[in-house]
């Protein structure tokens, strides 16, 4: 049984602590996670860019809004990320955002993956570690809903790219492509429906 409270009050980094921490390990050229590859330094360099970008232009929409504002509970967001991480970069801002808008209604954290694999593996997308991991916490610490590790779309589409070529630059290319016209609208949506279905 997994006390989801300790991983979050233990375990749990704020939203800055989190960026602070992979600014911190690029400076002595690591990473979040074992591997500390030029390729994975490279990966982790891109998405503080993007984080960076996706912190600046992130707007809930209306309807997201009107969702959100009419929440009556208190929940806890516990994020399962890493710095590494391409969907990550894209889609942990938005958490971020919701948390700021509404503070009295939501607390948010991350914790690392890899430090946590117990945590990971009782949510494993398809039986892979895929990340970012939205749990979303009652006041009890249950699971209320899980989220993630991308949009559902974006999750078939992936697929598809992944039968047409193994060239994963290719598949990243196309991946953060299709973030960046889509301006975490669908991930806004689909928060959206689960919200729906809490309040």
């Amino acid at each position: 049984m997994i006390d989801y409270n300790k991983f979050f009050l233990n375990e749990g980094m704020t939203y800055q602590e989190y960026r602070n921490l992979i600014n911190e390990l690029l400076l002595q050229h690591k990473t979040t996670g074992p591997d500390d590859s030029d390729a994975m330094l490279h990966y982790t360099k891109m998405n503080v860019q993007r984080m960076n970008r996706v912190d600046k232009t992130v707007k809930l929409n209306d309807d997201f809004l009107n969702v959100l504002n009419a929440v009556k509970n208190k929940y806890r967001f516990l994020v399962i990320s890493e710095g590494w991480c391409g969907d990550a970069a894209q889609i942990v801002p938005v958490f971020d955002k919701i948390a700021t808008s509404f503070g009295d209604k939501f607390e948010l954290k991350f914790v690392l993956r890899d430090k946590n694999l117990p945590l990971i593996d009782a949510h494993l997308t398809n039986g892979g570690r895929a990340i970012p991991v939205l749990l979303i916490l009652d006041e009890n610490g249950d699971v209320v809903k899980k989220w993630g590790p991308r949009p559902d779309v974006l999750q078939e589409l992936l697929a598809k790219w992944k039968k047409e070529t193994t060239d994963m630059m290719e598949i990243a290319e196309k991946l953060h492509g299709w973030y960046a016209k889509d301006k975490t609208q669908s991930t806004q949506q689909e928060l959206l429906e689960i919200f729906k279905s809490t309040v």
